[in-house]
């Protein structure tokens, strides 16, 4: 990586969602991007975006609308952004990260910031045609296509985001229903009394 000075530190930053750009911006307010090399890691292929207001790109904002900084941005403050290239290997004997595509970075300093994943119930069928995550943008695109010509949809769970994943299947014209493990819907949120 030709891009990276030899008078920093390398802080090699696996995840590329929220955390990791909040990450980039305060290292940068606060360092003034002097201190590091920071050389950015994102399993996704864009730039970092508000996942909280998926639900809004279903009903019309467009990626540049969730987008939390361009690509010029991260271009501006010296950032090193390999989007698409999650983190296949790290040696912390010899303080190497190898990325999917063979690209092997030493670092100094190695942060996670790689978020959740999605449950997957383990049930028959989570692999046919037509059941989806709601996690990305490229979920949603995958969503948005396949509903095209259909009437109703179903989300399995209850809990905020599968909520949130409800409003935005209503919004596409589906009726939707949601199937929930727990004797309530936002168990996780909301306790018995609500």
């Amino acid at each position: 990586m030709s891009e990276l000075k030899s008078d920093r530190k390398n802080l090699v930053i696996i995840g590329n969602g929220m955390v990791g750009y909040k990450l980039c911006e305060k290292l940068i307010e606060k360092e003034g991007g002097d201190k590091y090399n920071i050389i950015v890691f994102g399993e996704e292929p864009r730039p970092a975006y508000d996942r909280v207001q998926l639900t809004s790109y279903l009903s019309g904002k467009t990626v540049e609308d969730l987008t939390l900084a361009p690509l010029t941005w991260y271009e501006e403050k010296g950032i090193v952004l390999k989007l698409g290239e999650p983190i296949a290997e790290i040696n912390r004997e010899k303080q190497t990260v190898i990325s999917s595509s063979g690209n092997r970075v030493h670092y100094d300093k190695l942060v996670f910031a790689t978020g959740s994943s999605p449950f997957v119930p383990p049930i028959n069928g989570v692999d046919r045609d037509g059941v989806f995550l709601y996690r990305t943008i490229e979920d949603l695109d995958a969503i948005r296509q396949y509903s095209e010509n259909k009437k109703k949809a179903v989300v399995i769970g209850g809990g905020l985001l599968g909520l949130e994943a409800a409003k935005a299947l209503i919004d596409l014209g589906l009726e939707t229903h949601v199937i929930e493990m727990a004797p309530r819907l936002m168990p996780r949120q909301l306790d018995v009394a609500g």
